[in-house]
C-alpha cells in the first residue's frame, strides 16, 4: 500500500462534510443530554473493542467517528448530564467544546516563544490577578489541575523558605513542617512528598464542628513542633474541602502565617471561584491575603477538562522557582523567541496545550456575572436539596451543606453498607450520580451540584430514587 506523503485529508471537500458532522453528532449529545442516562456501565463486548492492536493500515474517518458514537460517547462518565453528582467536576459548556477545536487548528505550544496565544493566556491571568485583588507582579500559570498547582506551590514555598540553593542542593534533613485540615484534599500530602519533604511532613490538624481547620489546634501544634526543633514554613488552608465543601478561616489563617513568617497557601480547587458569586464571596474572605492560590476553571467555572491554574503573590519568586536557562530556550529581544519571560519559567512544563482559550471563551461569551449567576444557583439547589432530605423521615442530613455539596443517607440497620448499595443501583440504572462519602464516621450519599444545567426535578428524582431504592431493601 502506498504511504500517503502528507497527514492531511487527500480530499478536503468530503472531510469538511465529515467534520460538520461530527460536530452536529457533539451539539446534539449536549442538546439532548437529558434524553440519556446519566451513566451507563459498558457491556464485556464494548471493552473488548478496545483490546484490539494498532491500527497500522488507515481507517476511513467516518468509521473511526462511528466507533466514537457506538463504543466511547454511550459510555461516557456522565458530567455533562444535570444529574452527575457524584463528584467535583463541571459541566462543560458548547462554547468550550468550539474553543477546544479552535485550539486544536492552532496546535499552539504556550511553552514560550512570542505568540498571540501566549497574549490571551497572559489576559487570563491579568483577569485572575483582579478577581483575588493581586498585585501586578503576581503571576499566574494555566495546569492541569489544582493537584498540579498545588504541588507547584509547594515548591514555590520552599523556594521561599530555604533559597534558590535547595534546587541544586536538595532539602536534605531540615525538620520542614506544614499543616491544612484532616478535610484537606490528599493532593496536598503527595505534594509534600513529590517536593521530597516526605508526606509525614504535613502535619493534618483537627477540624471543628462546622469541619473548618481548628486554629486553635494549629496553633498548639505548631509551638509543639518549634519545642522539638521542628521549622513551620507552609499552611494550606481549604476554600471548599472535597467533602462537605468546608471552607477554612482564610482571615485567621492570614494572620497567622504574616504573624509567624510563614507560606500562606489556599487549595481553592473548586470554591476559590466563589469569588464570582456576590452569595460565596464573603465566605472566602481573606483570600486575598494568601502568597498563592490553587483552583480549576473545570469545576465551578464549566470549563471543559482540562483547566487548572496558579496564582503566586510574589511573581519574582515563582519565576525563581523553575526558571532554568538553556541555549535551545535562548530569548531575544525580537522575532519568536521574544517576549520573555515565558510560561515555561513559571513551571516544568516545556510543552503546553493552549488551555486558555476555552477559558478565555467561556468568560468573554458568558461573562463573568453569568458564571457567578450558576455558582450562585448551585449553592441555592444546595438548600433546596437539603430541605428535601429534612423534609423526609426516611432520610438523614449527615452534614449541613455549606456550598453546594449535601451529605445524607437513607436511614436503615446496617446504613453503611444500604447507602453505598443504594448509589450504585442509583448510577447504574441512570437514575443520577451521586458518590459515597464518610462524614463523623457514617456512610454518606454525597451530592456534589457542580453542573449548570442541573434544575430542582434532577434533585426530586435522585430524592425519589432514594427513597424508593431504600424501601425495596436495595
Amino acid at each position: 500500500m502506498t504511504v500517503s506523503k502528507t497527514l492531511d485529508p487527500t480530499d478536503w471537500p468530503a472531510f469538511r462534510l465529515q467534520a460538520h458532522k461530527m460536530l452536529d453528532d457533539m451539539l446534539d449529545y449536549v442538546v439532548n443530554i437529558r434524553e440519556r442516562p446519566v451513566w451507563t456501565p459498558m457491556p464485556p463486548a464494548v471493552r473488548q473493542h478496545f483490546r484490539t492492536d494498532i491500527a497500522r493500515e488507515p481507517v476511513p474517518l467516518e468509521q473511526v467517528h462511528r466507533e466514537f458514537m457506538d463504543y466511547v460517547l454511550p459510555y461516557a462518565g456522565g458530567n455533562v448530564h444535570p444529574g452527575f453528582m457524584g463528584w467535583v467536576q463541571g459541566g462543560g459548556t458548547a462554547t468550550g467544546m468550539l474553543a477546544e477545536m479552535l485550539a486544536g487548528g492552532l496546535n499552539a505550544n504556550l511553552g514560550g516563544r512570542d505568540h498571540a496565544p501566549i497574549e490571551v493566556e497572559r489576559q487570563m491571568v491579568s483577569w485572575v490577578r483582579k478577581l483575588f485583588d493581586f498585585p501586578d507582579s503576581a503571576s499566574g500559570l494555566f495546569v492541569t489541575g489544582t493537584s498540579m498547582a498545588n504541588l507547584l506551590a509547594v515548591l514555590v514555598a520552599r523556594t521561599q523558605c530555604l533559597g534558590k540553593a535547595v534546587r541544586t542542593d536538595g532539602i536534605g534533613q531540615n525538620g520542614m513542617r506544614a499543616y491544612a485540615s484532616a478535610a484537606a484534599h490528599g493532593c496536598i500530602a503527595q505534594a509534600m512528598d513529590l517536593a521530597g519533604f516526605g508526606s509525614d511532613a504535613l502535619r493534618l490538624v483537627p477540624v471543628d464542628v462546622s469541619f473548618r481547620m481548628s486554629m486553635g489546634a494549629l496553633r498548639v501544634m505548631m509551638a509543639q513542633d518549634r519545642a522539638a526543633g521542628l521549622r513551620p514554613f507552609l499552611v494550606v488552608g481549604s476554600a471548599g474541602t472535597v467533602d462537605v465543601g468546608a471552607v477554612d478561616d482564610l482571615r485567621g489563617i492570614a494572620d497567622l502565617c504574616q504573624e509567624q513568617d510563614l507560606w500562606f497557601h489556599v487549595d481553592g480547587a473548586y470554591g476559590a471561584l466563589g469569588m464570582l458569586s456576590p452569595m460565596v464571596a464573603p465566605r472566602l474572605e481573606g483570600i486575598s491575603a494568601a502568597d498563592s492560590i490553587a483552583f480549576d476553571f473545570h469545576k465551578w467555572g464549566q470549563v471543559p477538562y482540562d483547566a487548572g491554574f496558579l496564582l503566586v503573590k510574589d511573581g519574582s519568586q515563582h519565576h525563581e522557582t523553575f526558571a532554568s536557562p538553556a541555549a535551545y530556550l535562548r530569548r531575544e529581544t525580537r522575532g519568536l523567541a521574544a517576549g520573555s519571560p515565558w510560561p515555561c519559567d513559571f513551571g516544568p512544563d516545556l510543552s503546553r496545550g493552549f488551555r486558555a482559550l476555552k477559558t478565555w471563551f467561556t468568560v468573554k461569551v458568558h461573562g463573568a456575572d453569568a458564571i457567578g449567576a450558576a455558582i450562585t444557583r448551585s449553592c441555592e439547589l444546595a438548600r433546596y436539596l437539603e430541605m428535601r432530605v429534612r423534609a423526609a423521615p426516611a432520610l438523614e442530613l449527615v452534614a449541613p451543606a455549606q456550598l453546594n455539596i449535601v451529605c445524607f443517607r437513607y436511614r436503615a440497620a446496617a446504613a453503611d453498607s444500604v447507602n453505598a448499595r443504594i448509589v450504585v443501583a442509583l448510577q447504574e440504572t441512570g437514575i443520577a450520580a451521586p458518590s459515597v462519602t464518610t462524614v463523623n464516621g457514617k456512610l454518606a450519599i454525597r451530592a456534589a451540584l457542580f453542573n449548570h444545567r442541573t434544575r430542582e426535578s434532577d434533585l426530586d428524582a435522585l430524592i425519589d430514587g432514594v427513597l424508593r431504592l431504600g424501601a425495596e431493601g436495595t
